[in-house]
């Protein structure tokens, strides 16, 4: 039993090193992108075990904010290739290993 509260406490250690958001790829200007990250930042921890919840969260300021069209996926172990507006991409990481995409395509 020490063993599952030694992972445990590791887990918890592992997600506090990496609770920073980590850009992977961005071709948004600086500050819609500083505007997204905390946005996306924000939906995860409030939304922390309902990603669902979260993107929807995303999607409907962003959509209020930059205009109609966003679109937005989060998770872990995903890949994706999205046809996407020139500047209305951000692929970021945050917690360590949840992914999230967020872009823009009319």
């Amino acid at each position: 039993m020490a063993g599952t509260g030694e992972g445990k406490k590791e887990d918890a250690d592992y997600k506090r090193l990496h609770s920073f958001p980590l850009i992977r790829h961005t071709d948004m200007s600086e500050e819609m992108r500083v505007e997204t990250m905390e946005l996306c930042v924000t939906a995860c921890e409030k939304f922390a075990t309902n990603n669902e919840s979260a993107a929807k969260m995303i999607k409907e300021s962003m959509d209020k904010k930059f205009g109609s069209s966003w679109h937005v996926v989060i998770g872990e172990g995903f890949g994706f290739e999205v046809t996407h507006e020139v500047k209305n991409l951000l692929y970021m990481f945050f917690g360590g290993s949840l992914a999230v995409c967020v872009w823009k395509c009319s």
